[in-house]
C-alpha cells in the first residue's frame, strides 16, 4: 500500500467573516497524481499554500511525511543553479530576467524546478504564458515523474494528460473524484443526470400524494352533505337516526385525517430541487454593425519588426467574415504584435470600413475610474441578457452592484470578457483570454465564442480550448503566417 506523504485533518480556515476551507480529511499517497480545481476565488491556490505550510489554519493539522517542492505562478525567478540541458531545452535566453518575458520567467521557473528530484511537487497554475512547446515539455517532464504531483491549473488538456484524480473545491469543501478532467466532467453529468431523475421522482410523488389529498377532502366534503340532506321527516321517522349521523361524523372525520395524514406525509418529503440549467446565449448583430466584405480583414505583404528583428516578412492573408480565427506561435514569435498591427491598422493592412473592434488585451485588465453598473453604459442588450452573461461568468449577488474600480484582476478580466460579447462590436481581437480564467469561466467563453455572430481573432495556447472554439488556424513559421486549418 502506497504510504501517505502528506495529511489533512480537520481543517478550518477563513477570511475575513467568510469559511474558505473546511475539510475534514485530506490525504495525499507516494504517487498521487491530484489535480485542483474550482472557480476563482474558491481556495485553490490557498489549499496548496496550506499544503506547503504557509498558510497556519485556525483548526486542525496539516503533516508532511516527504518533502515537498512548491511552484507559484505568482513568483519572481531568481538567479541559482539550473541544469544545462533543461536550460537549452527551454530556450531559457542568456540575459538579465528583467528582461525576460512572461513565457521566458515561467520558463526558468520550470527549468529549476526539474533541476532537482524532489518526493512530491506542489505545483499552481505552471502553464500561464507558456507556447504549446512549453506546455508540451511540462507534460513530458511530468509523464513519468516518480513521487507526488498535486497540480493546480485552468489547463484542461494539461490536466487530461498527467493527473487520475480530481479535486473540486465548492463552497468550502473538497470533493474527490477518480480520473483525470475528461473522468471528473463525465462524473459530473452522471451526478446532473441523477440529481435530474431524483428531482422528476420527488415531484412526481409529491403530486400522487396531494391528488390523493385532495380526493380524500372531496369525499369528506360528501359525506358532509349528505348528512345535510336528511329531511326532518326522515329524522322523525328514523328510530336509530342518532346512531347514523355519529357514524357519519365518525366517517367524515376518519377521511378529514387520512386527508391531513397524507398532506404530513407531503411535508416530509425530502425536497430536491431541480439542477440548474443554462439558457443558450446568442448575441444578435444589429443591422447598423453587419459587414458585406466576404474577407473584412486582410493584410497584404506584411511585414513587421520588433527593433532590429524582423518578425513577418511580406506574408498576405484573408481573415473570412463571420469566423473565429486563432493565431498560433512560439513564445516571441510576434503574435500579440500581429494583433497590434491589426487593431492599428498598420501598413498593409486592409479592414473593412464599417469594422468596429473590441480588444481584449491580456495584461491590461485595471478599470481606471470609479464605476458602478459598469455593464449598463456600454451595452444595448435588455437587462435580464446582461445578468445572464454576467452570471455565467461567474458574477452573482451583490457582485453586480461592485464599483469597477475595485475589482480584483480576475473579476475584471471576467467584466472586460463579458463587455466585449455584450458591447457595440462586429469584430474581436483577444489575446490570450484564457489566462487566468477557471475552468468554469473558459467553458463559458467557448459558449459566448460559439454564440457570437461578428469575426474574432485570438491567440491561444490553450489546446482544447482551440479544438473547441476555432474555425480557423494560422500560425506564424518562419517569419509567415501560415493557415494550418481552415
Amino acid at each position: 500500500m502506497e504510504k501517505v506523504c502528506l495529511e489533512l485533518e480537520n481543517i478550518e480556515l477563513s477570511y475575513l467573516d467568510r469559511l474558505v476551507l473546511q475539510i475534514p480529511r485530506l490525504a495525499v499517497h507516494q504517487f498521487d497524481r491530484i489535480g485542483i480545481v474550482g472557480k476563482n476565488g474558491s481556495g485553490k491556490s490557498t489549499l496548496l499554500k496550506l499544503m506547503n505550510s504557509q498558510i497556519k489554519p485556525e483548526k486542525g493539522h496539516v503533516k508532511q511525511y516527504a518533502s515537498f517542492e512548491y511552484f507559484d505562478q505568482l513568483s519572481i525567478p531568481v538567479e541559482k543553479d539550473v541544469d544545462f540541458e533543461l536550460r537549452g531545452k527551454l530556450l531559457i535566453p542568456k540575459t538579465e530576467i528583467k528582461h525576460f518575458s512572461g513565457g521566458e520567467k515561467t520558463r526558468l521557473k520550470l527549468a529549476q524546478l526539474f533541476s532537482t528530484y524532489h518526493e512530491g511537487l506542489l505545483i499552481d497554475e505552471p502553464t500561464t504564458h507558456l507556447d504549446e512547446e512549453g506546455k508540451q515539455f511540462f507534460i513530458d517532464e511530468l509523464t513519468y515523474y516518480y513521487g507526488a504531483l498535486v497540480l493546480v491549473s485552468h489547463d484542461r488538456y494539461v490536466l487530461d494528460k498527467l493527473v487520475t484524480k480530481i479535486w473540486e473545491i465548492d463552497d468550502g469543501s473538497v470533493k474527490e473524484y477518480t480520473g483525470n478532467y475528461s473522468d471528473y466532467i463525465s462524473q459530473k453529468e452522471l451526478e446532473r443526470k441523477q440529481h435530474q431523475e431524483q428531482h422528476e421522482k420527488y415531484v412526481k410523488e409529491k403530486t400522487r400524494l396531494l391528488k390523493a389529498a385532495d380526493e380524500k377532502m372531496k369525499k369528506a366534503d360528501k359525506i358532509t352533505q349528505a348528512n345535510g340532506h336528511i329531511s326532518k321527516k326522515e329524522t322523525k321517522a328514523k328510530a336509530n337516526k342518532m346512531f347514523m349521523t355519529k357514524s357519519k361524523d365518525t366517517g367524515q372525520k376518519a377521511v378529514q385525517r387520512a386527508a391531513k395524514a397524507i398532506e404530513q406525509r407531503v411535508e416530509q418529503l425530502k425536497k430536491v430541487e431541480a439542477p440548474k440549467s443554462e439558457q443558450p446565449i446568442r448575441f444578435h448583430q444589429p443591422p447598423a454593425l453587419s459587414m458585406h466584405n466576404k474577407y473584412p480583414i486582410m493584410g497584404e505583404r506584411v511585414t513587421i519588426k520588433a527593433g532590429e528583428r524582423t518578425l513577418l516578412h511580406e506574408t498576405s492573408f484573408q481573415f473570412s467574415l463571420g469566423q473565429i480565427i486563432v493565431i498560433k506561435g512560439r513564445n516571441g514569435s510576434g503574435k500579440t504584435t500581429l494583433l497590434q498591427h491589426i487593431i492599428k491598422q498598420g501598413e498593409g493592412m486592409v479592414i473593412s470600413p464599417k469594422a468596429v473592434i473590441g480588444v481584449y488585451d491580456q495584461m491590461a485588465y485595471q478599470f481606471g475610474k470609479s464605476e458602478t453598473e459598469y455593464m449598463k453604459q456600454r451595452s444595448d442588450y435588455e437587462e435580464s441578457k446582461i445578468r445572464s452573461v454576467l452570471h455565467s461568468m461567474n458574477f452573482t449577488g451583490t457582485d453586480l452592484k461592485k464599483n469597477a474600480q475595485n475589482l480584483s484582476g480576475g473579476e475584471a478580466i471576467r467584466l472586460e470578457l463579458c463587455q466585449l460579447f455584450l458591447g457595440r462590436y462586429n469584430v474581436l481581437v483577444l489575446d490570450e483570454p484564457t489566462n487566468f480564467l477557471d475552468v468554469y469561466c473558459i467553458e463559458a467563453l467557448e459558449k459566448f465564442l460559439k454564440a457570437y455572430e461578428g469575426t474574432v481573432i485570438l491567440v491561444s495556447h490553450d489546446h482544447m480550448f482551440i479544438d473547441r472554439v476555432a474555425d480557423c488556424i494560422y500560425e506564424i513559421d518562419d517569419r509567415q503566417l501560415v493557415c494550418k486549418k481552415s
